[in-house]
């Protein structure tokens, strides 16, 4: 096999390794997810686990927070039971833990709720014009964008002699 050939097998066996290892990892299921982590009085919050098994329910608790108990239900999002309650008007600034214990089992899982007096998601105007046409992440230089070009050909060029040097068995 060609050494080239080994070098683009090994790479695609890397990538797809590291496509089938990934989701092992993606996700914390030992915990209750708050969803927005961050909230101000009188939003809705989100919760979902994975704790409580493949269909489970649990109860919840926000009480913390000043917020009533609330019924997490299994939802179609990979097992997950979930939940939502609305975090009470006279909350204070702080961080609460909200929890969750399985109806099967009676296991507690925790996670952290930040109420703060204003929102992380601001509504962001646009200003000014849309850039558009020729230039780079430096501007429409022309002198940047001709040696930013002439870089590029000369690395081509030189890859190219490299690789041709190579296959003729010259050695590098």
């Amino acid at each position: 096999m060609r050494p080239t050939a080994r070098l683009l097998t090994g790479s695609a066996l890397v990538v797809a390794a590291g496509l089938v290892c990934a989701p092992a990892y993606a996700g914390d299921s030992d915990g209750l997810e708050v969803f927005p982590s961050s909230a101000v009085p009188g939003g809705q919050v989100t919760v979902n686990t994975a704790a409580c098994g493949d269909g489970g329910t649990a109860q919840g608790d926000a009480s913390a927070v000043g917020a009533d108990s609330f019924t997490m239900a299994p939802s179609t999002h990979e097992g997950d039971a979930i939940g939502q309650f609305r975090v009470p008007p006279s909350a204070q600034p702080g961080t609460y833990e909200i929890a969750a214990t399985c109806a099967e089992g009676g296991r507690r899982v925790t996670g952290d709720l930040v109420v703060t007096l204003t929102s992380q998601r601001q509504q962001v105007h646009p200003r000014g014009s849309v850039k558009t046409g020729v230039g780079g992440a430096l501007g429409p230089d022309p002198v940047q964008t001709a040696a930013g070009v002439a870089a590029l050909a000369v690395a081509a060029a030189g890859g190219t002699w490299l690789l041709h040097r190579r296959a003729r068995g010259d050695g590098i």
